[in-house]
């Protein structure tokens, strides 16, 4: 019996590798470049803010029609602070993580920890799935990755906290 193959009566266009990528220094999320650059947050990319932004844009629009959706942004805001600190900052990183630990209801991070050396979840991985997850329970599971990384050793282990009670 012979054998049979199955022939695509079209292609399948594949991405241009040429268009210009960056990864972004505070997340380490491989994104195309934006052409103007753009305004930036302090510790990312032009590219990762602008995607920041146009996620959490609905999101923000909703904000006076649905108060329930401010806790999800202010959450967001706080995430996306803890994984982009303005390099030199050290205030703004700790305020940054005091703000993501009040907002999950969880201790903040301890004050010594070190960014891990890859995040679990960026706003890319968040973005990327926008179609079939809906966007605060994104946002819930990207905090608590980013609390967590902040919040264990490399190896996973959790690291204690540092911060004396006053200053939770």
């Amino acid at each position: 019996m012979p054998s049979r193959t199955v022939g695509h009566h079209r292609r399948v266009p594949l991405p241009d590798a040429t268009e210009p990528t960056e990864p972004c220094p505070g997340c380490g999320a491989v994104l195309v470049r934006v052409p103007d650059g753009g305004p930036s947050h302090p510790g990312a990319s032009a590219s990762c803010s602008r995607l920041f932004e146009v996620t959490l844009r609905g999101l923000r629009e909703e904000i006076s029609a649905e108060p329930a959706t401010a806790a999800t942004v202010r959450l967001a805001d706080a995430a996306y602070d803890a994984q982009h600190p303005a390099p030199g900052d050290r205030a703004a990183l700790l305020t940054a993580l005091a703000r993501l630990g009040r907002a999950l209801r969880e201790d903040p991070p301890p004050a010594g920890a070190a960014a891990p050396r890859a995040w679990r979840t960026t706003v890319a991985d968040v973005a990327a799935d926008l179609d079939v997850i809906d966007l605060a329970v994104l946002v819930e599971a990207w905090a608590r990755a980013v609390h967590a990384d902040w919040s264990s050793r490399d190896d996973g282990t959790p690291l204690t906290s540092s911060l004396r009670p006053a200053e939770r």
